[in-house]
């Protein structure tokens, strides 16, 4: 079967849920042990010519609310897996998410999918469909 799960982690409910799955998924293998990744991305604006960034303090309070999420994930992972890492990356996600993968040697990637629906997902894109798209590993996209 796999022996190492990278769970894409966001704090959102289909995100907990890929994470109880993966919980499931160790249940019957011992040796199983589990990336919770999560990825938050500072927004940046392109006004004209030019491009506006958050303040630092707009910057420190994104870090704050996701080392929160991944404080969450790693408390409901404690106790129940033995063999589990978790990780805070920054920048556009399915891209850390992916690199994260690779970096260390995951053999499958669970992902929450939020559903958006067609023309939001047009513009904004869909990291869960970029995932599959570009993924060495299988993927399982919960919904």
């Amino acid at each position: 079967m796999f022996s190492k799960i990278l769970v894409a982690y966001d704090g959102s409910d289909l995100a907990k849920k890929a994470l109880q799955m993966a919980m499931e998924f160790s249940q019957g293998n011992p040796d199983l042990s589990l990336e919770i990744v999560h990825v938050y991305q500072i927004p940046t604006v392109a006004i004209g010519e030019g491009v506006y960034t958050p303040s630092a303090q707009a910057a420190m309070n994104y870090l704050e609310n996701a080392q929160k999420v991944l404080a969450e994930a790693e408390e409901l992972v404690a106790g129940t897996i033995k063999n589990f890492n978790v990780t805070l990356r920054e920048g556009i996600i399915a891209r850390n998410l992916l690199d994260h993968a690779n970096e260390t040697g995951c053999d499958f990637i669970l992902i929450g999918s939020r559903g958006l629906s067609g023309i939001k997902e047009y513009f904004l894109g869909s990291v869960s469909h970029n995932v599959v798209q570009k993924s060495k590993v299988p993927v399982l996209i919960v919904k």
